[in-house]
């Protein structure tokens, strides 16, 4: 592996944790942000170098570029940072990934492809929690049923929030949910649909949630027809049904921005102790138009935990120029085994493709 890799964000929640580790691997990080005392603090602790900068001026980005073979977005929320790092990155032919999971940032991420081709750089999106597990989960069973025309992923137990994410979440109010239909993304309400699984922990209520693979996993395995679901109790699933009408009064700027400082002022983020007693279910299912389905299902640890792992290491296979050029998914980019590679990721196959008469 050679190159300089930049961190943008370095010192949120996961962008202080994989910094952490970036320098720990030896990858010695350039760490970046708007906030120069925060930038400087979390560069010393480190031993690191650093750069200050916001992403108004695509001059000064392109500057703050220079010598960067690769910059890692951890820097939420993604609908104001990924454009203009990505825009910055294709200008100066700097290789590029983030932690985003929101689907309309991934689709944006994914019609830069030509762009990127065209400048020889790689476009690497989702590289944490979201998407990595679900992504692999789903081309993995795509490969068992290569006609799938559906796939449905369930996911269980995503513990405590950063105030990134979180603010994520408020961002995407106005748009509450997403489905994949025929190849096309479509807009659907909050918690459109309600379903039962089967997870390791029982049986549990999940609803539709516009999880990233309704994105990225179109691009992995070509499925034209896209679910995922979040496991909630149903007094929480009523309530988001009830509710509906409200998100979009919450998405509103003001009451965005309200709630935003909110959360930065009262929000920390999981603890190291959280972190190491938690861990996720997924649950996987593809079905091809004859009825034939293919079922598996995988257990991950803490998401900021794995998020951590599966970023950095996303990005020293960028920086050996393991990832191509032009927009991939971690799938396509590292291969459908890549989750299973960090400690506590374990996947299995429910059962051979079979067909099931409906």
């Amino acid at each position: 592996m050679s190159g300089d890799l930049l961190v943008y964000g370095s010192y949120g929640y996961a962008g202080a944790l994989i910094s952490d580790r970036a320098a720990a691997e030896g990858l010695d990080p350039i760490l970046a942000g708007r906030n120069a005392e925060r930038v400087e603090a979390a560069a010393t602790e480190r031993g690191c170098d650093h750069r200050v900068f916001t992403l108004e001026h695509p001059t000064v980005v392109d500057a703050m570029l220079a010598g960067v073979d690769a910059v890692l977005n951890c820097a939420g929320p993604f609908e104001d940072t990924a454009e203009p790092l990505i825009e910055a990155c294709i200008r100066t032919g700097t290789d590029y990934l983030d932690i985003a999971g929101n689907v309309d940032v991934l689709e944006a991420t994914a019609a830069r492809d030509a762009e990127a081709t065209r400048e020889s750089v790689a476009l690497v999106p989702g590289v944490g929690f979201d998407v990595v597990p679900t992504d692999c989960l789903a081309a993995a069973l795509h490969g068992r049923l290569p006609e799938a025309t559906e796939l449905t992923l369930a996911i269980d137990g995503m513990g405590t929030f950063s105030p990134g994410t979180l603010k994520s979440v408020l961002r995407g109010l106005d748009r509450p949910g997403a489905v994949r239909q025929d190849g096309h993304i479509e807009t659907v309400p909050l918690a459109w649909k309600r379903r039962t699984f089967e997870f390791p922990s029982g049986e549990k209520t999940a609803v539709t949630v516009p999880w990233g693979d309704v994105s990225t996993a179109y691009y992995s395995t070509g499925i034209p027809n896209i679910e995922v679901y979040a496991g909630v109790p149903d007094r929480a699933a009523d309530v988001m049904e009830r509710t509906r009408p409200l998100a979009r009064v919450l998405a509103a700027g003001p009451v965005r921005r309200v709630a935003e400082g909110a959360v930065e002022r009262v929000v920390s983020g999981p603890t190291a102790r959280e972190r190491a007693e938690s861990e996720t279910h997924i649950w996987g299912e593809v079905r091809a138009a004859d009825g034939t389905v293919a079922r598996a299902r995988m257990r991950t640890p803490d998401t900021y935990d794995l998020t951590t792992a599966t970023a950095v290491t996303a990005a020293e296979r960028v920086l050996a120029g393991e990832a191509g050029q032009g927009f991939q998914t971690p799938a396509s980019a590292f291969g459908p085994e890549f989750a299973e590679e960090f400690q506590g990721v374990t996947a299995e196959f429910l059962t051979a493709p079979e067909r099931v008469v409906q």
